[in-house]
This record gives C-alpha cells, structure tokens and sequence, in this order.
C-alpha cells in the first residue's frame, strides 16, 4: 500500500507493487482501477463499519525496522471516526505484543477491518498523530475495501477462561512443535509488511493483510520455512509489493478455540515460477518466510471464535498434502493403476457414468476434454479402451460416460458386467482437445451424441473457474441427439446454466423429439444442428470453437462454421478412429520435409531390455510392437489423439503419413512413427520406452 508522502507519480500504487502487476500485463487496468476505489479518506460506509467491529487487526514495523501484525479489540464502539481522515482507536495491544512499544505520534500502522460473519473487509493506512493512555488517533492516508474471498466465516463468543491478566508471553527464536501445530491447522492469518523499515514518520507505508485457505495450505518445512500460495485476488499486490522492496514480514496466527496467538517475524521471498504452483491447486505463486524471532502469547483473548464456513474460493484451492499427492501421480501417468466403481448413474437410454476412485489415494489430475485409458480381461483376453472424461477438473475421481455400442466388447462389458465395488486398471489421462484456458474469447461446444461427453467436462470446467477468478468466460453449448431418450446430461447442464449467472447458455437439438416434449423448454431446435440455428444461437463475435461427435456430424458442422466465417485454427475437433476432419487450410509450404524411413533398424524396448530387428514393411512402431506381444495404449492409429505418446529414448524417426499433434524431441507417436534413415548408419538402432 502507498501512501500520499511516497507517491511521486500520482499512483496509488508503489514500485513494488506496480513491478508485480507489470510482470502479470495488469498494470494499465490496476492503474485506472486504483485511482478510482482507493482513496484519502474514509467513505461514511467505512466510517460506520470500523464503528461496529469488535476487533480490527494492525500492522507496524518496530524500532529495528521488523514488521508485525496484531490484534486490537473492544466492545464495538472503540474505533470512532472524528472525520473522514481521522479514526480514533480507544484500545491498547495485548500485554506481550511488540505494538505495544510502538503507540506514539508519526508511526505509521495498517489496518484491517474485517467482519468474519459476513466476510466484509477494509483496509487503511495511516500514522499516529496523537497518542494518549486509552490509545491513539490515526491521520488516513490510503484506505480501500477489499473482496470476500478466501474468508472464513467465524461467529464471536464471550469467554471466561482467557483474560489478560492470566496472559503468558514466550519468545520463540524458532518454530516448536507446538507453533508448527497451529500453523498446520490453522485456514486463517494475518501478514503484515511495510518498505521502509526505519518505524518513524519517514515510513513509507505499512500494510496487514488476510491469508485464508484450508488447514495444511501452510507448509512448514524441516528447516522452519514456511511456503505459502498465492492465489488469485484483486492484482493490488500490497503484500507481495512490499515484499520486493522490503523482505521482512510478520504473521500472527490465532488459536480461535483458545484465544492464545503465536506472532512472528522474519524474512520472505517471492516465488514466481517454482516448479510447486503447478502441483498446488489454486496457486498462482508462493511465497516463503523464515522466522527470526516471534512470541507465544497464550490465555490473552477474552473471546473465542466458533467456526462457520468455508468460503467457496477456499474450497477451490488445495492444500501442501494434496499438492504432494499429485506431484506422486504426475510421476506415475504411465502406470496402470487400480479405481474402485464407487457409483454408476444411467445418463440415458444408451448412456451411462462409471464413477472411478483411485484405490491408492492418488488424486485424478486431468485437463478438460482429455480422455482416460482403461484396461480390462475380458472374455480370457486383456482389452484397453479409451473415454473421454465427462468430470471436471479437481474432482476426486473420474467418470466416464459410455455409450452401449452393440457390437462394442469393451462397452457391453462395462454397462452389462460392471458393479458397483469392481475394480477397473486406469491409465492417466490423455489427448490434445482440451480447453484452451488462457484465451479470453467466448467458447462454442458443439457435439452430437455421446460426443457431449468432453462438452460437460468442459463446462463444468468454466463455471469453476469463472467462480475462482471473478472472470467469467461467456460459453455457449449446443448439443445434438437423436431424440430424449437417448440424450444424455439434459439436467445436469440444464443446472449448470442457472447456476452460471448467464454466462453460460445451453440449447438442444433433437433429430426426431418425442410428442410428450415442449418446444422452447424440453429443446430449442427440432432437426438436426444447421447453419440457420448457428447464426440464430450465436452473435457476431470472435469464438473459439470445439466439436465432438461422429465423424459425419464433426465435418458437416466443421463446413457450416467455416461458411459462417470462422477461422480454421479457432476450431478444434476431438477425433478417434482413422477418421478427421477435411480441414479447408492448406499445409504449410514452409513445413520441414519428413525424413527418409529407414530399409531396416534395430528397436529397443527400454523397460523390457529387448531387441529386435526391424524392416520395412513392418510398418509402424506401434504394429511392430503389437506383433512382439506388447500391448500399448492407442486409439486412432493416425495420429489424431496422442494415446499413444512415449518417450523416444534414443535415436530417429520420421512421420511418413504426418500426424497432427505436437509433441517434444524426446516423445514419438507409435501409432504412425516408424524408424528414420540416419545418415552414416546402415542401420540404425531406435530405442522407445516401452
């Protein structure tokens, strides 16, 4: 947080601060967002809220320049404004806190009001311009409200057990096992910071904010180290500014069972791109603090805190035992591991979902759209089968919603001889259609059928993070089926629409609707999906489209699209099977020219340790390997779906027939690889993880 005497561009924001927002492409909107709702002064609004809490929580920095966050508390009353730049507070700190020392005129503080039954929250900053016995008066420099997010909703109760005259006071120069306690189950805390640290009148600004997640989203490390997330919140970047300028912070935990508070101080670092925000669901960065010196305070709070909810950004957002369970199941994706049939819902007459939990305790980590791998022995003879995924990310299992197909083996099996409590052999998932989550353009999911299935998981998908981000990305879905008995997921999107606040519309087709069925309100559309009803559906706009169906429905929506104008590269189709989409663009004429393939090679297989001789005419890596016994995971054989993706250990090959995936150095495609001519070698030796 700036302040009026550090400001030397009119900003509201400081270097620290502007650096962090620069870096994210946040600067220029913070910037005209900022100068409008943080002010000098208090609105009437936060004038009346500080009048009604019974407690508010305050950052300073002391005389050796370490910040630390306290808490003040009254009966309500005790914070008073006498303007809209002046607050009185009628309180002094709890016997033991370094605040204490810190009440005299030109200290700068920070505050945080917050209301925890309601999740309201306001900020300030300011310094003391007069201090006496009852407490002190703060001049206003900044102050701003702040979101609800990640607040823990918390009732306050009298109590009689705690009060400061039984208050005890440990100075701890590290985190023993009772601090490591708190802090392990704490889902609240309060972090203060500041730039410069002298602790007078030349500070620049000191800040206290709130840190909520779930208990364990605190990590303490053997050496005391505490690493943090960061997660999505108003790009002010108050904290974290701080932080760039000036390492130190203070954090205070409160034991709200029993009123005992554990306060520290110590050094930080900003994490930006560690390789742990990937594993740590919400995390957009982290940050860490080594403690240098804090107190134990204990029976110093003459309330208690009774726990209400969470909040529903809370519940979008992990914790560091989770984080380490799928960092272990990203290391395991290309094992075959066993999931319990925990539930199994009928979708529609032809349709219905296998719910799959994974019996190690692995997390299921997935991108929308992708697909999952399942093996099963059917009839004396091992099948694999792959199904898009109709769950959404972060759900703690998978589901899988197939289509009984009458001369279908793999899926007579699942809908005639799966139970609930079976147990099915589940590769990680897969696959190259996924929803693209960093572009800003509105969505259109079209598909036919049992294609519908990546459709819902990309929905629900959309709706999650429209509600963690406060940015929600318009999605439209128009699905087509043959008539109400056979369509699947009516309900469940219909549901999901509502509960979007708009910024998701769903629309049926329906071929042949039964006449029980009301126009308008049971289906939009009574046909199959035309270039008419797309131009009624859809506004003029700029849309990224994804497609999944059979393949004659894939390519007659493909040919209304591009006729309509949209680009060819912002459609995207989910294809299995030897059949794809007859695309309008031309190849690349810049495109590399592929490899010769070799007359003969020698292929390893990395895990088995085994040789064999390879020629032409053998064909691809994948039939090569199937003909020696082994039985990888594929789908379409024509490159289309990247089932079949290992990794090249060594050597060459080339793509005669292309394919349409992207894929790194070390990784081949067995379904269409076969070993490339390499010049100097007579024959060349091609060693794949298999």
């Amino acid at each position: 947080m700036n302040t009026k005497t550090a400001t030397t561009n009119n900003s509201p924001f400081h270097k620290g601060e502007q650096a962090i927002q620069q870096r994210l492409g946040v600067r220029d909107k913070m910037e005209r967002f900022g100068q409008q709702v943080i002010r000098d002064f208090m609105p009437a609004q936060h004038q009346e809220f500080y009048n009604q809490l019974p407690f508010v929580f305050v950052g300073h920095a002391d005389s050796d320049g370490w910040p630390w966050a306290s808490i003040l508390y009254n009966p309500p009353g005790f914070m008073q404004a006498r303007d809209e730049f002046h607050l009185q507070f009628n309180a002094q700190p709890v016997a033991g806190d370094p605040l204490s020392k810190a009440i005299k005129h030109g200290v700068r503080l920070g505050i945080l009001g917050i209301e925890l039954p309601t999740r309201r929250r306001n900020r300030l900053s300011g310094f003391i311009s007069a201090a006496f016995d009852e407490g002190f008066e703060l001049n206003i420099d900044q102050t701003f409200g702040n979101c609800p997010q990640y607040i823990q909703t918390r009732e306050l109760e009298a109590s009689e057990h705690a009060t400061p005259e039984r208050a005890e006071v440990e100075t701890l120069q590290r985190l023993d096992d009772e601090a490591i306690k708190l802090i392990g189950n704490s889902d609240t805390f309060f972090v203060a910071s500041c730039l410069n640290a002298a602790g007078t009148d030349t500070t620049d600004g000191v800040d206290v904010s709130h840190r909520g997640g779930r208990p364990g989203f605190v990590r303490v490390e053997d050496d005391g180290t505490l690493t943090i997330p960061d997660y999505l919140g108003n790009f002010h970047f108050n904290t974290l500014g701080n932080f760039l300028e000036n390492p130190k912070a203070g954090l205070l935990f409160i034991d709200f069972d029993h009123g005992h508070l554990l306060t520290l101080t110590g050094i930080t670092e900003v994490l930006f791109d560690s390789p742990d925000i990937r594993f740590f669901k919400g995390a957009e960065r982290l940050w860490r603090f080594k403690i240098d010196h804090g107190f134990r305070i204990t029976n110093t709070l003459p309330f208690r805190w009774r726990f209400g909810d969470y909040s529903q950004n809370t519940q979008l957002t992990g914790t560091w035992q989770e984080a380490d369970a799928i960092e272990t199941a990203e290391r395991a994706r290309e094992a075959w591991r066993s999931y319990r049939v925990i539930d199994i819902q009928r979708e529609s007459s032809v349709i219905k979902s296998f719910y799959l939990q994974p019996e190690d305790g692995l997390p299921p980590t997935f991108e929308a759209g992708q697909f999952l791998t399942v093996k099963a022995k059917i009839d004396s003879d091992e099948q694999i089968r792959t199904y898009t995924l109709s769950s959404a990310p972060g759900d703690d299992h998978y589901r899988i919603s197939v289509k009984r197909e009458q001369q279908g083996t793999f899926s007579r099996y699942l809908h005639d001889q799966i139970a609930i409590g079976h147990t099915l052999k589940v590769k990680a998932p897969k696959g190259e259609f996924m929803l693209d989550s960093k572009s800003e353009r509105p969505a259109v999911l079209i598909s036919g059928g049992v294609g519908i299935t990546p459709m819902v998981s990309m929905a629900r998908h959309v709706l999650i993070e429209g509600v963690r981000t406060r940015a929600p990305r318009p999605l439209v879905l128009i699905n087509a089926a043959r008539n109400n008995s056979e369509r699947a997921f009516f309900n469940e999107l219909d549901q999901l629409a509502k509960n979007s606040s708009g910024f998701i519309q769903n629309y049926w087709a329906l071929e042949t609707p039964e006449a029980s069925l009301q126009g308008g309100k049971d289906y939009h559309h009574h046909g199959r999906i035309n270039k008419a009803l797309i131009q009624v559906l859809l506004p003029l706009d700029d849309y990224d489209c994804y497609l999944c169906g059979p393949a004659p429905f894939m390519q007659a929506v493909y040919d209304i699209l591009i006729s309509l104008g949209v680009s060819d590269q912002r459609i995207y189709a989910e294809a299995f099977g030897p059949a794809a989409l007859t695309r309008s663009t031309a190849p690349d004429e810049d495109q590399v020219e592929t490899a010769a393939v070799a007359q003969e090679a020698i292929i390893e297989f990395s895990d088995s340790k085994v040789e064999q001789a390879w020629s032409q005419g053998d064909g691809t890596l994948l039939a090569f390997a199937e003909s020696h016994g082994f039985t990888p995971g594929f789908s379409c054989r024509s490159g289309q779906c990247g089932m079949c993706k290992t990794k090249l250990v060594s050597g060459a090959v080339t793509y005669p027939n292309g394919h349409s995936l992207t894929i790194a150095e070390d990784e081949l495609l067995l379904c269409c690889a076969e070993p490339a001519a390499v010049e100097g070698e007579l024959i060349p030796k091609v060693s794949i993880k298999l």
